[in-house]
């Protein structure tokens, strides 16, 4: 659907909508079918709405995070065999931080991204090129 009235009650028109993804959407996860199917979804949703908004003005895209140190997490880092599993797959050799993201959001909410739509900004410290 094309958004009618502006977005988010802006009557120009042109917006930006960031979203939050995840390396589970490109790569499936373990033992989190429902989460993967979730994330999955926003990637499917960034793709739809762009192809109807972005002539109306408005971006849609999103972040992908990789392992952050955050509550969700805690599990993970505190178990010392899969936190040394993680790590090791990780080329910057630690984990991100909500921080992390300040760059990529910064990109995607300013005019340097006007001509971004529909794609995913992967945040991980390079987990997906290996």
């Amino acid at each position: 659907p094309v958004p009618q009235g502006g977005v988010a009650g802006n009557p120009r028109g042109n917006g930006k909508i960031i979203n939050i993804s995840s390396l589970v959407a490109f790569q499936g996860g373990l033992n989190v079918v429902a989460y993967a199917a979730a994330k999955h979804g926003v990637q499917g949703i960034i793709k739809a709405f762009s192809n109807s908004w972005a002539a109306k003005g408005v971006n849609v895209n999103a972040i992908a995070p990789g392992y952050i140190s955050t509550d969700m997490n805690e599990a993970l880092i505190a178990d010392p065999v899969r936190a040394k599993q993680i790590l090791e797959r990780i080329p910057s050799g630690r984990w991100g931080t909500p921080e992390d993201f300040e760059g990529a959001i910064v990109f995607l909410a300013s005019r340097a991204s006007d001509y971004v739509s529909g794609e995913c900004i992967v945040v991980d410290g390079g987990w997906m090129g290996r």
